[in-house]
């Protein structure tokens, strides 16, 4: 008999002697323990599990123990850094490595995780009563955030445990009252709002993460740019046109003028406590990072505001991503690891993140139209869950499509590196003064400066070295 029937067997036993919902309860409900008598369905089994380190994972460390005892498992969990965990996993999988059971699904390695076999279906445990209790409600989860994770057979890869959205955080909206501008709304706007409040009271006006592949990507698609032509169809960068070439400009000028010493060295955690200490003002970025500002340990919990990511000449292009459990294909324990991840998943555990915790990237619709979730997430005032809404909402127009291709992985670090020379050339080659021009970007009408002037710093030029990378026919998921 194999372990997993084994399993199976036992979580039966388990559900006669305690009637049924009151076995579930068990697991769903962290930290209650069985009825006194019955067995633990998981003793002796060790489960290996790795995230990167989200505010979700490093809060769900604080669950796991409660998931230890009401299973008799034991769980060793690891959250390293966002590169470090893609590295790392993205070695282990794809050297057919059976080190864990339970994996995060990062967005931009979704195509190549999921497209090459690494990680199993889960539509048969979905459908099986025995192993998914009947309200745990797999349909309510967001569609936009299941979506991601389903092949072309419709097939789901993974569980969504959040909807990152992009938008728009200042630490010191006071600053901006004093100088009477509102929350930016367009790229225009925030570039003049910048040079109003840079530095005022010491503050640096803008830092958002140096994680470019994500926090630039609204700004190239906002002039009408895009990393590849049409994707997944067509996979040719398009890095060098005028448009991504003006974004470049106009996103590393704000870097230049605005941010802080050292302004391209910032990790999401370092803008996260440089913005709660007060340290930085304006900062584009996830909202699971934002509205931490709002937090009792906070500096600018009662100066805070929020909103929609700004416009570009060409739209509004917010990130929105989502990451979720999945199972490797290597996994020995493949029940228990969806044992975990239904507990993880569970209606009553997030909404204890939310109630206890203030998690504030979901992706139950039940939780999000809940007064505890709602409640939370207004931060001084400011309602987050509309901004969320909306974001996700302008996320199902299709344009983050490139984010799932095979080959993004790659191109992200490659647009991380050229954002940061494209930077630091900016001070040698930008004007000192202000931004003298609106962030109009067409053909002869760039961001900076005189016509030409710019073309020493065309840096995003070198991104044409992934034409190889991307020349040969790939099925990316969902095509």
């Amino acid at each position: 008999m194999g372990d997993d029937d084994l399993l199976e067997r036992r979580l039966r036993r388990r559900h006669l002697l305690q009637a049924g919902a009151a076995a579930l309860g068990a697991l769903a409900l962290p930290g209650k323990a069985p009825a006194q008598g019955s067995a633990k369905p998981l003793s002796g089994r060790t489960l290996n599990i790795a995230c990167w380190s989200s505010p979700y994972a490093k809060l769900l460390t604080e669950y796991v123990p409660q998931f230890e005892e009401a299973t008799g498992a034991k769980v060793n969990y690891e959250t390293p850094s966002f590169p470090i965990y893609n590295q790392r996993i993205d070695v282990e999988l794809s050297t057919g490595g059976s080190s864990y059971d339970v994996l995060n699904v990062t967005f931009i390695y979704i195509g190549r995780w999921i497209g090459a076999g690494w990680f199993i279906p889960l539509d048969g445990y979905l459908e099986d009563p025995q192993k998914t209790p009947a309200d745990w409600q797999p349909d309510d989860f967001l569609p936009g955030a299941t979506a991601a994770f389903k092949d072309p057979a419709g097939r789901l890869y993974a569980i969504p445990w959040t909807a990152d959205i992009y938008m728009g955080g200042a630490a010191r909206f006071d600053l901006f009252e004093k100088v009477g501008k509102p929350m930016p709304d367009t790229f225009d706007e925030l570039a003049d709002a910048l040079k109003a409040v840079h530095l005022k009271d010491g503050v640096p006006g803008f830092l958002p993460e140096n994680h470019y592949g994500w926090s630039f990507i609204p700004f190239l698609q906002g002039f009408g740019g895009n990393v590849f032509r049409d994707p997944p169809e067509d996979l040719t960068p398009v890095l060098d046109t005028p448009e991504a070439i003006g974004a470049a400009e106009f996103f590393a000028r704000l870097l230049h003028d605005y941010g802080p010493d050292g302004v391209i060295s910032y990790t999401y955690e370092q803008v996260v406590a440089t913005l709660k200490a007060g340290r930085a003002n304006y900062s584009p970025n996830g909202q699971i990072f934002l509205v931490q500002m709002g937090a009792k340990d906070s500096k600018v919990a009662n100066t805070c505001n929020f909103s929609i990511c700004p416009a570009g000449p060409k739209g509004r292009f917010p990130g929105v991503a989502t990451h979720g459990w999945g199972i490797p294909a290597g996994s020995k324990n493949k029940d228990a690891a969806w044992q975990f991840i239904t507990w993880a998943m569970s209606k009553p555990l997030i909404q204890r993140m939310v109630v206890e915790r203030g998690y504030s990237s979901i992706t139950r619709r039940s939780l999000i139209d809940s007064p505890e979730f709602k409640g939370k997430l207004t931060v001084n005032g400011h309602d987050i869950v509309q901004i969320y809404l909306d974001t996700i909402a302008l996320g199902a127009r299709g344009y983050m499509k490139y984010r799932t291709i095979y080959v993004y992985p790659q191109v992200d670090k490659q647009i991380d590196i050229a954002q940061v020379m494209n930077c630091q050339a900016a001070s040698l080659f930008f004007e000192p003064a202000g931004m003298p021009q609106p962030c109009v970007a067409t053909p002869g009408n760039r961001p900076f400066g005189p016509a030409g002037h710019i073309e020493k710093v065309q840096v995003l030029a070198t991104l044409l070295s992934l034409a190889p990378i991307c020349s040969r026919k790939i099925w990316p998921l969902g095509e």
